[in-house]
């Protein structure tokens, strides 16, 4: 899990909030039953801001162990990142190493593989929100920024890792029957809103928009939708989507070797909308085929039928999550040699084996730490699980606003650096609240 990994410095203030938490509830439950009606009412009120009090103290905690470092790493510490990541690997394979026989005292199975595969999303949420305004300023490494054509980086990986994660725990991985294509509609309904409102938005603000990435309409919002219609509409068996997928993504790749790609990478475009979104519209293909295999892979490591759910323990699915990561990181290096490079642009096959690889390869990183003890998932991650898409949304409204009003090239580091920790600490902590009240946001 992501908070194991600060749990041992805060534990003890943790310990603190939850003995403030459970004395309170105890003096609740003993409370004398002919308490006036008023007096209770009082009492719950303050009893609930004081909780409140005391959660979001627990968030700030979580994100000063959590989301802080992640910041420095990708701005100020980018250029020593190495000097943290080895002394880290060497902790975590050392710990793995003392507890690999003492492994039957952890919990396994299928709670441990569900949390294991949260704390996979909430991390890639993480990531996504810190980089997608990091990029902004110049603090932010021009390395891990998008590529134009062919490459690979940091940025390149988003728009990839949340199809992945939201395929992997989906209806159709779940083996839970799908809408009819009406009902499907009608729930991404929301997505084409968003992605209008997105369009909109950017037009009457006159705000920068790189049309290289999608074209000229087209945004992230409108492929969610365009992949989720098109998976609802097309029924496939989650045990055969993978192989479906597979066939999708070769013709996909053929087309491309074969003149799409050439087309696809000029910057000549007509007057119809196709050719104004050709990117957006093309890499259709590649995302829905990456979609159906990471919906055969939740199914084959995570869910499965009745009759072998009882088989997905930690340890099964640990050891096959690291093969296949290994499998598709080969498959990557043979075809960006000897096929196409890798494009995010265009989602080819090498970009989508590239993040099939490196999001499989980070889920079986987190798998480890099952050999951990004394651990458990933090406030901020709970918190983020439940509206990983209204995080998302509020993200983008934020980095909207700063770019308004901030001139982010030419602004000095240390003020960057004191917006950057605003912006992740103000979303924190309001989807935060948010889930302590209830309040969550799903479309897919």
């Amino acid at each position: 899990m992501i908070s194991k990994t600060h749990n041992f410095l805060n534990d003890q203030i943790r310990k603190q909030f939850d003995w403030i938490f459970h004395a309170r509830n105890r003096r609740n439950v003993h409370r004398c039953p002919l308490t006036p009606a008023k007096k209770n009412d009082h009492d719950n009120a303050i009893l609930g801001s004081k909780k409140l009090g005391n959660y979001v103290a627990t968030l700030s905690v979580d994100f000063l162990f959590i989301v802080l470092p992640m910041l420095l790493i990708f701005t100020v510490l980018a250029d020593w990142v190495y000097m943290f990541v080895i002394p880290m690997m060497v902790l975590v394979f050392s710990v793995v190493t003392a507890n690999r026989f003492d492994a039957s005292n952890y919990p396994g199975g299928p709670l441990s593989l569900r949390t294991n595969v949260s704390s996979y999303r909430v991390l890639m949420m993480i990531i996504t929100f810190l980089c997608i305004l990091a990029v902004d300023f110049k603090i932010f490494p021009r390395r891990h920024a998008k590529t134009e054509t062919y490459g690979t980086s940091l940025m390149d990986l988003g728009v990839g890792s949340f199809i992945f994660a939201n395929a992997l725990v989906s209806r159709q991985a779940r083996s839970v029957s799908s809408a009819n294509w009406k009902a499907a509609v009608q729930s991404t309904s929301p997505l084409l809103l968003l992605g209008f409102a997105r369009l909109l938005t950017t037009r009457s603000v006159d705000y920068q928009v790189h049309t290289g990435e999608y074209g000229v309409h087209w945004n992230f919002f409108f492929t969610l939708a365009a992949v989720s219609i098109l998976t609802s509409i097309i029924k496939i068996p989650p045990q055969y989507s993978g192989i479906f997928g597979v066939a999708i993504l070769i013709g996909f790749q053929y087309w491309l070797s074969h003149g799409l790609n050439v087309y696809l990478l000029s910057d000549e475009r007509g007057t119809d909308i196709l050719s104004k979104n050709k990117e957006g519209i093309f890499s259709i293909l590649g995302y829905w085929g990456l979609y159906l295999v990471g919906v055969q892979l939740g199914y084959y490591l995570f869910f499965g039928n009745s009759s072998t759910t009882a088989f997905r323990t930690i340890k099964w699915a640990r050891v096959r999550v690291s093969f296949i990561s290994l499998v598709f990181w080969l498959v990557t290096v043979l075809l960006d040699r000897h096929v196409e490079r890798v494009s995010r642009r265009m989602c080819n096959l090498a970009y989508v084996t590239l993040v099939l690889a490196q999001n499989l390869q980070v889920l079986a990183i987190l798998m480890l730490s099952d050999f951990t003890a004394g651990s458990k998932i933090s406030a901020l991650e709970e918190a983020l699980n439940r509206n990983l898409l209204g995080s998302f949304l509020l993200a983008n409204l934020l980095t909207g606003l700063v770019n308004l009003y901030v001139d982010t090239l030419f602004i000095p580091s240390l003020s960057a650096l004191a917006i950057l920790l605003a912006y992740a600490y103000s979303l924190s902590i309001i989807t935060g609240i948010a889930g302590f009240y209830g309040v969550k946001l799903k479309f897919w």
